[in-house]
């Protein structure tokens, strides 16, 4: 597998593979056309605004550079993209372009490179690729569209860099699989095609595991999670294979409405979440350490529509935004069973829309 050095304007190469002690919490705050930046007290958790940085629509999606000193925002209800620079030491934001486009995006990630940003759009349903410049900010002209089907939620490239995945939910209800070009940024389809789950449960987000080629997706009309495992060699390599069979969200005795929305990780790769809209909690699942399925470890009641939610670096640490509330609500995450213990509840502002650890 190859191994990326990041590389930012500055002429300083930093190898990825070092992790750097996450001190800030970067919040979406849609409601409010603001992205609101907490300091992070890792020892505890506890978390304290630092200021707040005014845009010009409703900020959803975030994503940083490799190098860790960029961040890209789409701004949904203006149909831009911004691009800012992270002050290395107070982490502000200040912003550097924003580009217009023709449709929102609700889901943005750069590739493992750092040159390219690629984009989901959930009502225009396709996944566009822009440069990203010497500048490190995303460039206007769009390198390449790609029309999928409404509803495309999410897109990502694999560790390795040469596939990219963008999960549809219902009515198209399939995963489309792409070989990603990393030196032009171009995605094809794969010759495959699609994956088109049996049952419509509707594929929403995904996480990689941090050390096997296998994806889990959160599935927002199943209610449920799907462990999938990467060929990525043989005579049709970048397509996903089932790993087992779908496991619930939810407790067995709950009948009433529900979708999922997010899912991640811990960096460890031990345990998964995926949360709960409806039953409004973050649902847990222990990783086994040799073949990567899952066991189902119960939920955690949060605040009303967990739209959003993230991991910290260090793996101890869970915070949930309440889309219905305006409050993010902070867990401790047990490092030996996954179960979440509560911490504290913030008032951070109308609808919160991304959660995301810098």
């Amino acid at each position: 597998m190859k191994h990326y050095i990041a590389t930012c304007n500055s002429g300083i190469s930093i190898e990825v593979k070092y992790k750097i002690m996450q001190t800030h919490v970067y919040l979406s705050i849609a409601g409010e056309n603001r992205i609101a930046i907490y300091t992070f007290d890792v020892s505890n958790g506890d978390i304290e605004l630092q200021e707040n940085i005014n845009v010009t629509g409703s900020p959803g999606p975030l994503a940083v550079s490799p190098c860790g000193n960029y961040l890209y925002a789409g701004l949904r209800s203006s149909r831009e993209i911004a691009s800012f620079r992270i002050d290395a030491e107070t982490k502000h934001l200040s912003l550097l372009r924003t580009i217009q486009l023709d449709a929102d995006t609700c889901y943005i990630a750069t590739d493992k490179t750092g040159n390219f940003l690629l984009s989901a759009y959930y009502g225009a349903g396709k996944v566009t690729v822009h440069a990203i410049g010497e500048d490190k900010t995303v460039q206007g002209e769009t390198l390449q569209t790609v029309e999928t089907d409404i509803h495309a939620h999410c897109v990502e490239t694999d560790a390795s860099n040469r596939y990219a995945f963008v999960p549809h939910t219902n009515p198209r209800n399939a995963i489309y699989q792409f070989h990603f070009d990393e030196k032009t940024g171009m995605l094809k389809q794969n010759i495959i095609g699609n994956l088109n789950p049996g049952a419509p449960i509707g594929p929403r987000h995904f996480c990689f595991h941090p050390s096997k080629p296998i994806l889990y997706f959160s599935n927002e009309n199943g209610s449920s999670v799907s462990a999938y495992t990467l060929e990525e060699e043989g005579e049709h390599p970048g397509i996903l294979v089932d790993l087992q069979e779908d496991l619930s969200t939810l407790p067995e005795d709950f009948e009433a409405d529900n979708t999922c929305a997010q899912i991640h990780i811990d960096p460890q790769g031990q345990f998964l979440y995926v949360s709960n809209r409806g039953h409004d909690s973050i649902a847990g699942f222990a990783v086994d350490a040799e073949n990567g399925k899952l066991t189902a470890i119960g939920q955690q009641l949060t605040e009303p529509t967990p739209r959003v939610f993230n991991i910290d670096g260090t793996g101890n640490f869970l915070f949930a935004g309440g889309q219905g509330s305006g409050r993010l609500a902070t867990y401790r995450i047990n490092r030996q069973r996954g179960e979440l213990s509560p911490l504290a509840t913030y008032e951070v502002g109308e609808s919160p829309m991304w959660v995301l650890f810098i």
